[in-house]
């Protein structure tokens, strides 16, 4: 049986960052990781290139029962500050939209760096490992693996939340919380696409594929970015964001000239091309497609000239708030993270320590703090791994 001053599950961003922060501090770490490879996550993300954090990350991109609770870790360890740990090994990047930070190259210069300064801290990394039984003993921990028994005085769970199972993502660290008798909040898809009944579908079926500007909207909560129709419903960054904000049951609202007055375009149109056709001057607006099947859902065509005030304000309705209420989502499948989770009440800001289980600590994704799209999740395990390293 080996013993280590500290024991991450999770080889993710938030575990690696913990390892790597723990072990210059000179303690002896061991991270376990269920899968072949680490860092799966951080692998695929940004469509290979790593959206590694925002340049506006701050406590309002985040969803969650306790909004401040984050605001001590995000401001101890910034996005600057993991800007500069990027820059320290020359890995270029670039700004995409609204702050998103990429790597030039692929997400592999992200993982590669990681992994260099966990081993130069003396980390110890297995991969394809399982644990199938944790144990209180002592001032400590007793995790039997698959690889063997191990203890430790500090034990940290990193392993997520069940977003995107196909990976090996699971629910294992709300049962270790359990298992310690802390709360969870309900986990739930989170940037995720939202799902329609097969009459709403039948409806949008032939816009698959269109993208528009737009802002979504769920109760006071609202997002400017694309949006996507799919065959399975509605997609892209706008619709992704809400779903984090969206419960079953509620409408969304979509304005699909994203701010502009519909009704005070169609009338300025009827003055200056009065002889055109509705759907070619939404066209100009909208994608034609997009264009056509508004016309159609609001039964209105034909030439400006002809259209009274009345058409013009039932077409405009449609364009600046249409109504739509989902399904579902299309779940833990396919969402990018886990919303809800354990209940940070349970945690300490500071040290993320659980207050009931001293010695046991929770970081990342697995805890009911939830980011927005773009760079935000990412940050948070930076942030909440290096708070955590400092105290174990």
């Amino acid at each position: 049986m080996r013993s280590f001053d500290v024991i991450i599950l999770g080889a993710g961003a938030a575990g690696l960052m913990a390892a790597i922060e723990a072990g210059r501090r000179g303690r002896s770490v061991l991270v376990l990781e269920q899968s072949q490879k680490p860092a799966q996550k951080i692998r695929i993300s940004g469509g290979g290139r790593c959206n590694f954090t925002n340049l506006h990350c701050g406590p309002g991109n985040f969803l969650s029962a306790n909004p401040r609770f984050g605001v001590s870790a995000l401001k101890r360890y910034t996005q600057r500050d993991f800007i500069a740990k990027v820059e320290a090994h020359n890995i270029a990047y670039h700004e995409k939209t609204l702050g998103q930070l990429f790597c030039d190259g692929s997400s592999q210069q992200i993982i590669d760096m990681l992994l260099s300064e966990a081993a130069e801290a003396g980390v110890v990394l297995q991969t394809a490992v399982t644990t199938p039984r944790i144990e209180r003993r002592d001032a400590g921990f007793h995790l039997a693996t698959s690889r063997g028994d191990y203890t430790c005085s500090s034990l940290i769970v990193a392993t997520g939340g069940p977003s995107i199972p196909k990976m090996g993502a699971s629910g294992f660290a709300y049962d270790i919380a359990r298992q310690f008798g802390l709360a969870v909040v309900a986990p739930r898809p989170a940037l995720v696409p939202l799902t329609f009944d097969p009459t709403t579908l039948a409806k949008l079926q032939h816009l698959t594929g269109v993208a528009a500007e737009a802002v979504v909207a769920c109760g006071k909560t609202r997002f400017r970015e694309a949006l996507l129709f799919t065959h399975r419903g509605l997609s892209g960054p706008a619709i992704l964001q809400i779903s984090s904000y969206w419960a079953p049951g509620q409408e969304i609202a979509v304005d699909l000239l994203a701010g502009q007055d519909a009704f005070d375009l169609l009338r300025a149109a009827r003055s200056e091309k009065a002889k055109q056709e509705l759907h070619n001057v939404l066209s100009e607006l909208l994608p034609r497609r997009l264009a056509l099947s508004f016309c159609a859902q609001a039964g209105i065509d034909g030439r400006l000239a002809d259209l009274s005030d009345k058409k013009l304000r039932a077409v405009s309705v449609l364009l600046n708030d249409w109504r739509l209420r989902p399904q579902g989502t299309e779940g833990f499948r396919t969402a990018e993270v886990t919303a809800g989770g354990i209940d940070t009440a349970e945690i300490s800001s500071k040290s993320f320590e659980a207050k009931k289980a001293p010695g046991l600590y929770f970081i990342g994704e697995c805890l009911d703090v939830t980011g927005h799209l773009g760079g935000h999740n990412f940050q948070w395990a930076w942030s909440s791994g290096h708070a955590a390293g400092q105290f174990v």
